[in-house]
């Protein structure tokens, strides 16, 4: 009764909803940048690949706790090596 109530208040919230399997990248995207690696190398990972589209890894990088944790620098660079692959 209370997904039907919320669907009927916002129809189109699932648009805009994050996955867990976004959420749990962001976390290690952050934590391995913290470790010293390259967003860019990290991007490349298989653990990143196999759970994330392209386009999915680029809407990661416009998220603004990403971009505080990783700098704009770091996350401008990424946004250019994702580029290619779209």
């Amino acid at each position: 009764m209370l997904k039907l109530r919320s669907f009927l208040t916002n129809p189109f919230s699932f648009l805009f909803a994050r996955t867990s399997m976004e959420e749990q990248v962001v976390a290690y995207l952050i934590r391995e940048h913290a470790r010293g690696r390259k967003v860019s190398e990290i991007l490349e990972d298989r653990y990143v690949q196999n759970r994330l589209t392209p386009q999915q890894q680029a809407r990661l990088l416009e998220r603004p706790e990403v971009i505080h944790a990783l700098g704009e620098q770091n996350v401008d660079a990424a946004r250019q090596l994702l580029s290619t692959r779209l």
